[in-house]
């Protein structure tokens, strides 16, 4: 698949929307990323999952996904291989990914508390 590929399938999701975030493509629902292009010099797709999803891509294809490099990773930031990976497995990714970002928005934000 092609960096293309990535922004036809993301633009194609309900509500999604193309922006820009320190200079790389990126891709919003609600306002918030789920994914982005900010990799693509690699040949990466990004996408924002879980950590646990990410761990469970990682098992099932781990030629096609890898976590980001550092805390990024550890927060369920994911790399696609563009150039391996199939149709199926990037538009499966990036639903996973927008539903994730949707289901995350329709959350109530936590409270703060006030300091006294």
């Amino acid at each position: 698949m092609t960096p293309a590929d990535f922004r036809r399938i993301a633009l194609s999701l309900p509500g999604a929307e193309e922006g820009s975030h320190m200079g790389a493509v990126d891709f919003r629902v609600g306002g918030r990323i789920f994914a982005t292009l900010a990799s693509v010099e690699e040949g990466y797709g990004n996408l924002v999952l879980t950590p646990e999803v990410q761990a469970d891509f990682l098992a099932e294809e781990p030629r096609i996904f890898l976590p980001i490099k550092g805390g990024w990773g550890r927060m369920g930031m994911t790399h696609i291989r563009l150039p391996v990976a199939g149709k199926e497995v990037l538009e499966g990714a990036l639903r996973t990914a927008h539903q994730l970002r949707v289901a995350k928005n329709s959350k109530p934000a936590p409270k703060k508390r006030l300091r006294h």
